[in-house]
């Protein structure tokens, strides 16, 4: 039986800038019980297609089935009841579906109650689900008390627990190190695989493909290939994938015995002009023996305890370890966005434990660049005002917007509104918005997340080449494989920590 029917979609978003396709003709069946894993660069359509797939949007052209239900007609009523029986969900931000007052076995039993289901019952459906997921002992903590891997489980067993036909889930490990990014995938084969789920997981990570039953990749708003197969769309249409083609922008077709072979046109090479800076090495930002704990009494954790490191100018450097090390707390100590328990912080030579929260601010405003994960973008502001409305509060030239944004591949798209960009094309606005005003310190808390290897690499690229030229100190906290090949230097935060 065919669980979800989508035929020729067409999504066009229409602005005051002109229409914009996200959905070209977007064809794709998925069985009962299948398991589909969908890759794509950020903008290719795969976030439009989950939510016409979730009931938040409809198709401009085309039909759209899951089940017995015809998504284009949905209203009111049938629609909730869409939403809350037949489909699960589990969003890339999973931190956002966890009310930080309530526990893990209060969050996994809350959509039953909602449903109505008795409170033993659905006590038991949590307390079956959380020890399905190795976190029965967790069931009465709170999301705070636990790790991003640990707050993820908890998002899993409540998008599952009840027991929808239809699973989705839109980057589910985004925010993870590569082992609990591996647990995570394989808790969802097996969760879906018991209860009969049919599952679409849209993913950057080349890993989930090993719990998937079919790969299909979408570009331009298409299905391209599927497994290993291009797909030839109508008319001829065929999409090579860019990592095949290089920077080459042209290609020559030679017919052959049954096919034919493409010759890609070779480019010149340009070699770089920018300037090198004068004097990088000199320390920029250093925690002095940091010790950091979260929560007081039975509840508090330790996050790291005497952590000294520095970080020199001119470098691109990447922290690293598992999810529930202090990547994140790490970047907010030396950004004077949280305090530490013992020991401090230097940046410029100023010691933040002297500074009140004013003096914080004015060092972050003269001196520091900021790309939090997930992205706090206004959505009615363009890409270019957002990258100049931010160079306007640190009193900098508004005329390094659109260089700094052409830089992280979004020069055609400079006039276009944020509500009108993809995920990974916001998160590359905001690493933009950082890069413009060419801070002394960047601080990145994982920028790539959410963006697919090409992309990820353009920006490891841009920052190990903006760390040489202009004397920068660039630190990211990451487990993105690809950004840590682009680093300089790697620290570890595990082992540095222990």
């Amino acid at each position: 039986m065919t669980a979800v029917e989508a035929t020729d979609l067409f999504r066009i978003y229409p602005s005051a800038e002109g229409a914009a396709a996200a959905l070209q003709g977007l064809s794709l069946d998925i069985e009962e019980g299948e398991l589909l894993v969908v890759f794509g660069p950020s903008g290719s359509g795969k976030s439009t297609l989950l939510r016409i797939l979730a009931g938040l949007d409809r198709p401009s052209a085309g039909t759209v089935r899951v089940f017995e239900h015809d998504l284009r007609t949905l209203r009111g009523r049938a629609l909730a009841g869409y939403r809350s029986r037949t489909l699960g969900y589990a969003d890339q931000h999973y931190e956002r579906a966890l009310a930080p007052e309530l526990t893990a076995r209060q969050l996994v039993a809350l959509r039953l109650a909602l449903l109505g289901v008795d409170r033993a019952e659905s006590g038991r459906t949590a307390d079956r689900l959380l020890e399905r997921v190795g976190l029965a002992g967790k069931r009465n903590a709170l999301p705070g008390e636990l790790s991003g891997g640990q707050q993820q489980r908890v998002a899993l067993c409540a998008a599952l627990s009840h027991g929808p036909r239809l699973f989705i889930a839109d980057e589910p490990t985004g925010e993870l190190d590569a082992a609990n990014a591996g647990e995570i995938y394989a808790l969802i084969r097996e969760l879906v695989r018991e209860a009969g789920v049919t599952t679409l997981i849209v993913s950057h990570d080349p890993e989930s493909a090993a719990v998937a039953d079919r790969v299909v990749q979408i570009r331009d708003g298409r299905v391209s290939a599927v497994d290993d197969d291009a797909v030839v769309n109508r008319g001829g249409w065929i999409r090579i994938p860019e990592e095949l083609l290089g920077r080459t922008t042209r290609a020559r077709l030679e017919p052959r015995p049954g096919g034919v072979f493409v010759h890609t046109v070779a480019v010149e090479t340009v070699k770089s002009t920018a300037p090198v800076a004068s004097r990088p090495g000199a320390v920029v930002a250093e925690a002095m023996a940091l010790t950091k704990v979260h929560g007081r009494g039975a509840r508090a954790t330790e996050v790291f305890h005497d952590l000294s490191l520095a970080f020199a100018g001119g470098a691109f450097s990447a922290v690293t370890g598992p999810s529930g090390t202090g990547k994140s707390t790490l970047l907010h100590l030396l950004a004077g966005l949280d305090r530490p328990t013992a020991g401090d912080v230097r940046v410029l030579g100023t010691a933040l434990s002297g500074l009140d929260e004013t003096g914080l601010a004015l060092l972050r405003r003269k001196s520091i660049g900021l790309v939090p994960q997930g992205t706090d973008l206004v959505p009615f502001l363009t890409a270019r005002e957002t990258v100049e409305l931010a160079l306007a509060l640190r009193g900098a030239d508004a005329g390094g917007a659109v260089p700094a944004l052409a830089a992280v591949g979004l020069g055609e798209l400079a006039d276009q509104r944020v509500a009108r960009l993809s995920m990974g094309e916001r998160q590359r606005v905001a690493i933009a918005r950082a890069l413009a005003a060419r801070p002394a310190l960047l601080l990145a808390d994982e920028p790539t997340a959410r963006l697919d290897e090409a992309n990820a690499r353009a920006v490891g690229a841009l920052f190990a080449e903006l760390a040489r030229t202009t004397g920068t100190a660039i630190v990211c906290a990451t487990h993105d494989p690809v950004l840590i090949e682009h680093a300089q230097v790697e620290f570890p935060l595990a082992s540095l920590a222990a």
